[in-house]
């Protein structure tokens, strides 16, 4: 990553602190999802605990990951930057959805779901930026962390839509698993 930090070092350490931001975030919209899933009693929703579990670990090593590069580069892994705040903020509405307790598994998966979409933009523009300033490196480590966060994109986005599926067109689709995608 010492290319891409050469070209501008404080607005990269602000964009990993808001990775990083997100990530901690994804941790515990993770968490909560995972555990009113298993309260649910529902096998249909069981069958998707594992592939939800796998994704919520590749959240925390991000997250750890993101805590090295960020310490690495002589930043404060628990500090706060304008990038973070901003992120901060456009999480607390999805936040409030899984968090809040309150909502159905559906609506909480759709938060989740606006939750990926964000950490995919974020994680797609820290290896092009990677890309255009020539750090190889920094751009395969963001680039498989990126693939990691598209995999869930195209998880949360068939659990929503089999929930719709159910809701709206009343019909008795069930959840997937890794496998089906």
């Amino acid at each position: 990553m010492k290319k891409l930090l050469e070209t501008n070092r404080e607005k990269v350490l602000d964009l990993l602190l808001a990775r990083l931001a997100y990530e901690r975030a994804g941790v515990k919209l993770y968490d909560t999802i995972l555990a009113r899933m298993r309260a649910s009693g529902s096998q249909d929703v069981m069958r998707m605990e594992q592939e939800m579990a796998e994704y919520r670990d590749e959240e925390k090593e991000h997250e750890e990951w993101l805590e090295e590069q960020i310490r690495a580069a002589g930043g404060d892994a628990h500090g706060d930057s304008e990038m973070a705040r901003l992120e901060e903020t456009e999480a607390s509405g999805v936040e409030q959805i899984v968090l809040g307790g309150r909502e159905p598994l559906s609506k909480m998966f759709h938060a989740l779901l606006v939750a990926e979409l964000g950490d995919n933009a974020g994680w797609d523009l820290l290896a092009q930026l990677a890309a255009e300033a020539g750090d190889h490196e920094a751009k395969r480590a963001f680039k498989k962390r990126l693939h990691d966060e598209e995999e869930h994109l195209l998880f949360v986005r068939r659990v929503v839509q089999r929930f719709a599926r159910r809701e709206v067109l009343g019909q008795d689709v069930s959840m997937p698993t890794g496998a089906i995608l």
